[in-house]
């Protein structure tokens, strides 16, 4: 039985659609697959420069731990431990500005 024009243009929007519906599904698997790439070499940059920043800061703690009466591994690791929440203190207060400004 011969298609009717009405099928033959139901048929060519359906296949018009699909077509559309898979460009758009393209482009954000493309768009999310570029934003995961960026985000894994963010953090490989982000850990170099925690490791050279670590070996920094554990020679002048060694340093200054020398010279203490206490135990340097202790002074070492308050150090170390009061470094790290300033930081983390600091990156808080950052990123809760940026996400304050967004909503």
């Amino acid at each position: 039985m011969p298609e009717t024009k009405e099928e033959i243009i139901k048929k060519k929007n359906r296949t018009q659609r699909a077509k559309e519906k898979a460009k758009r599904h393209a482009k954000e698997f493309r768009d999310e697959f570029n934003k995961t790439i960026k985000t894994a070499f963010i953090a490989a940059f982000g850990f170099l420069i925690a490791l050279v920043w670590r070996d920094l800061i554990t020679e002048y703690v060694n340093k200054i731990s020398e010279s203490s009466p206490v135990s340097g591994k202790l002074i070492s690791a308050l150090i170390i431990t009061l470094i790290c929440v300033l930081g983390i203190m600091i990156l808080t207060k950052l990123l809760s500005k940026k996400d304050g400004e967004k909503k």
